[in-house]
């Protein structure tokens, strides 16, 4: 599985971004995709996770209330939207997918992206 993540960039506080994850290679299964993000000096925190055949979501508490996670099927690609954004969620963030049934935790996904940088200014 490959793993291509967009959509970072330089928000101010209170703004909203869009990121993608774009896959290819073989098909997910039961596989669930997540978003982690790692801040300079700090350690990966996972954000978002959707479980790819049930669409279920699981948010962590940094995004509940202001992230949304979804995904399209046609187009292999989970979206997370992020919202209010605030100069606290300034990080690199990853996708990555994992087989696991626990989606929280970083050790347990196989496959990752490149990250992609958000920088919300206050």
């Amino acid at each position: 599985v490959q793993l291509q993540a967009s959509g970072g960039g330089l928000v101010q506080a209170g703004g909203s971004l869009r990121l993608s994850c774009a896959a290819s290679g073989p098909t997910f299964g039961d596989s669930a995709v997540g978003w982690f993000r790692q801040a300079p000096g700090k350690e990966r925190e996972f954000v978002a996770a959707i479980r790819w055949s049930s669409n279920s979501p699981f948010y962590g508490d940094s995004a509940k209330g202001r992230f949304i996670i979804s995904r399209d099927i046609v187009k292999r690609t989970v979206f997370l939207q992020m919202n209010r954004l605030e100069p606290e969620d300034t990080a690199v963030y990853y996708c990555a997918v994992t087989r696991h049934d626990i989606v929280t935790m970083s050790t347990l996904y196989e496959f990752w992206g490149q990250g992609t940088l958000v920088t919300v200014s206050s």
